[in-house]
């Protein structure tokens, strides 16, 4: 029951009705017996939209498009990781002794990837090609990074696509030099394929057959044209719910201090798609 002792939760972005990050967090709330809410927040005007959470003194937030980036300067601290990725996805609300509420930004997307593509193959020593060159493509070439992976860039726009390739140290590769390309891992980190444009592929489907594991950063719908021409073609498929779990449960981490009921937000996921394809 929703009282006066609720702690408030939320996403931020706008727009935000199609989310289904409040039905995996408020599922683990009641499976928890957490007195806790999460709600989405639609909100173009972020500056009244941030003040407007501390005032309210929410405890964590979650931050999607369009505010990734233009959330941080805004924050009171940012965390070195998301700093380094240039995007964040999690706020942390803590209450200071002069009783003012700071605001920290993080990123967990880059832990939601890497645990997604984990589950497929060997991350160590492989090497990824990952489509786009925003605030997701960002996040998700950090973490394999870290992991020991070799990240080359591709986007439609070059001169974004080149910028984020000299920002992270690593190759970018034009269309014509993908023909050559054979990698263990492919990211679609763009939003290509989503609904309503269902019919849309990041890659041509025949280069698919250079890559082990494909994976779709794109959740709706579950099984993207890039997946199906993917599974057809003999890899490993990875769907953008897998993200979406993992870096759910990773900002539960943050702001609870303790492990999420990974089961439950997976079920509550499920049930969630299959009620916005009703």
């Amino acid at each position: 029951m929703i009282n006066g002792r609720t702690r408030l939760f939320g996403i931020l972005g706008n727009p935000v009705a199609h989310s289904l990050s409040p039905a995996l967090h408020n599922a683990a709330f009641k499976e928890c017996r957490i007195n806790a809410v999460y709600v989405p927040l639609a909100a173009s005007d972020l500056e009244a939209a941030l003040a407007g959470i501390k005032a309210f003194s929410f405890a964590g937030v979650s931050v999607t498009v369009p505010h990734k980036v233009a959330i941080m300067p805004l924050l009171d601290a940012i965390d070195p990781v998301a700093e380094k990725i240039g995007a964040v996805n999690t706020l942390v609300f803590k209450r200071k002794a002069d009783g003012r509420l700071h605001c920290t930004g993080l990123n967990t997307d880059w832990i939601g990837a890497n645990a997604s593509l984990a589950e497929a193959i060997r991350l160590s020593g492989a090497s990824a090609l990952i489509l786009g060159a925003g605030g997701a493509a960002r996040a998700v070439a950090f973490g394999l990074q870290e992991a020991g992976v070799r990240v080359l860039i591709h986007n439609r726009s070059e001169d974004r696509g080149r910028k984020l390739a000299t920002q992270l140290d690593c190759p970018y590769l034009t269309a014509n030099e993908l023909h050559d390309l054979r990698a263990e891992i492919l990211v679609n980190a763009t939003s290509v394929g989503m609904e309503p444009e269902t019919d849309a592929i990041p890659l041509e489907a025949d280069l698919l057959s250079n890559f082990q594991v494909v994976m779709d950063i794109v959740y709706a719908p579950v099984e993207t044209r890039l997946l199906r021409e993917a599974a057809a073609r003999g890899c490993k498929t990875v769907p953008g719910t897998n993200m979406l779990l993992y870096q759910a449960t990773a900002q539960w981490r943050l702001w609870l201090g303790e492990e999420a009921p990974v089961e439950v937000m997976r079920a509550a996921l499920t049930e969630g798609l299959s009620r916005q394809q009703e």
